[in-house]
Parts: C-alpha cells; sequence; structure tokens
C-alpha cells in the first residue's frame, strides 16, 4: 500500500461505523467515509461533525465555534483547509504519499520539468511540484478551486513559480493542447467518478478514463518521466489502473506499478483505504 504516514499537522485519529475522526491542525473533525464499516472503538468527541440528510447533502453540526478557514502545512507547503457543504475541507492528505513520488522524480531530474496536473482541485499536488522545481500547469474546471489553488499556493511562499492555472474542461484541454503542439515531461490526474463538463457533457470513469489517458499520452515529451493516475473510485482496482496504463504506455516501456493508497489511523494501528494509484515511471 502507498502508505501517507508523514503528516505532522493531520492525523487520522480514529475511524469506524461509516466515520472518520481527524485533527486538522488542532481543530477536531468527524467526518462520513464508506469506507470505515467496522466499528469504532468508542464515540469520540469532535469539534465539527458532518450529518448526512436523508435527502442527499448534508451539514455541519459546530460542537464549538471554529475559524472560517484555518491553515495546515505538509513538510514546506501549506494549505488553507476549511470545512465545505459538501463534507470536503479542501485538501485529500492521502495524496501526500504521491506528492512525495513525484517530487522525488522531479529532484531526479536535475532539469526542470514541464508537469501537467488535471483536475487539480485546490492544488496539493501542484504546490509539492512547483516547490521541487517543476514547470506546473494546473486544470480544473471549477474557478472556486482554481482560486482556492491560488491562494494555497502565495501562502507556501511559490506565487513566483512557474505555475500556469486553467479554468477548463479537462478532456478539452487536452485534446486543445495536442493541436497546439503542447509536451509535457510528466502528467498527473485525479478524476471524478461521475461528472459533466461546461456543456453538460457526462463524464463516467469507467468508459471514459481510457480515452483521457490515451490522448494525455500524445502529450508526453521524448523524454518524459511519469504519468500517475489516482481514483476514489471503489469498483476500480489498482490492478486496473496497471492494465489502463500498460496498454496506453506500451510503445515506452518503462515500469508500471499500482497499489492502495492508505492513511494510517492512529488509535487503532488499522489502515483506512482511500482510493488507489496507477504509476508509469520511465526508464
Amino acid at each position: 500500500m502507498y502508505l501517507s504516514d508523514s503528516w505532522r499537522d493531520f492525523e487520522l485519529l480514529d475511524a469506524g461505523d461509516g466515520n472518520k475522526l481527524e485533527r486538522w491542525g488542532s481543530v477536531l473533525l468527524l467526518r462520513p467515509d464508506p469506507q470505515a464499516v467496522w466499528p469504532m472503538r468508542q464515540p469520540q468527541y469532535a469539534d465539527a461533525v458532518y450529518i448526512r440528510s436523508a435527502s442527499g447533502g448534508g451539514s455541519w453540526d459546530y460542537k464549538k465555534k471554529l475559524p472560517e478557514s484555518w491553515t495546515v502545512k505538509y513538510k514546506d507547503i501549506s494549505f488553507i483547509v476549511r470545512p465545505t457543504g459538501f463534507k470536503h475541507t479542501g485538501l485529500f492528505p492521502e495524496q501526500a504519499v504521491n506528492w512525495d513520488w513525484m517530487r522525488s522524480i522531479v529532484k531526479r531530474a536535475k532539469r526542470p520539468l514541464r508537469v501537467l496536473n488535471l483536475f487539480a482541485y485546490t492544488g496539493g499536488a501542484t504546490l509539492a511540484l512547483a516547490a521541487g522545481g517543476a514547470e506546473v500547469t494546473h486544470v480544473d474546471a471549477a474557478k472556486g478551486m482554481v482560486a482556492w489553488a491560488k491562494d494555497n499556493l502565495s501562502l507556501s511562499g511559490l506565487k513566483d513559480k512557474p505555475v500556469r492555472f486553467i479554468t477548463d474542461d479537462a478532456v478539452k484541454f487536452v485534446m486543445r493542447e495536442f493541436r497546439r503542439g503542447k509536451t509535457y515531461d510528466g502528467i498527473l490526474m485525479d478524476p471524478p467518478s461521475y461528472g459533466r463538463g461546461p456543456s453538460g457533457e457526462m463524464w463516467k470513469i469507467e468508459k471514459d478514463l481510457f480515452l483521457l489517458v490515451s490522448e494525455c499520452v500524445r502529450l508526453l515529451s521524448p523524454d518524459a518521466r511519469f504519468f500517475l493516475i489516482n481514483s476514489y473510485t471503489t469498483g476500480l482496482a489498482p490492478s486496473v489502473l496497471s492494465n489502463v496504463l500498460k496498454v496506453a504506455l506500451a510503445e515506452r516501456g518503462g515500469t508500471v506499478e499500482s497499489d492502495e493508497v492508505g492513511l494510517p489511523i492512529s488509535r487503532s494501528g488499522l489502515v483506512l483505504p482511500c482510493g488507489a494509484s496507477g504509476r508509469w515511471l520511465a526508464s
């Protein structure tokens, strides 16, 4: 398992009964997690609890007054976190293990790598790559997420780094980049299970993932170094991501591996699975 175990400002304290208890800095949040199907060891106090509604969605039940947002750090990068109306906080801490993997590749390259980050959300990978010396193109269809990513970049003291922010549909952007003759030395993507493009196009990961990866492969430079797919979709086993990469990158050589991504649970010693990642590394 790719285990994200180097955090200081974040900690998964406990999980069970369909929930997870997390420490974000000094704030304790209890949020739903469908993977935590075992019993939690004992009732847990939290500063805020996300409660799902019967009609869908949900809301936060605050046990104490919290700031609208606060900051957490991972190594040398910083993030604004805030409880949102759809249970998230603006950061997926399990992805730190992938940030470290990509950053190590950038460091070994001994040259600036051009990296494309698709479905880039609030920029965790973008910040890690920029801090490591890469030139990053950050693409997300949601204006609010791109703005949040820009704030994270500034907060981390990286606003002068070569990062290009694009608000666009990922598939359409990739196809336009190919027509423009653009290439990248590394590509990563964290596509949703379901979604709609700006013109109402339906995205379904099981149906559309391979096509998107194939289009992205056309953007890889002759000396490209890596390709990363992350998926939180529970129906996609790690081996599926390996197979997608092996087929799409068959002519490139290199090595492909995949595994679950997980967070250690402090109070039980268990690990909470948080999806899977597939990785291609050039020879």
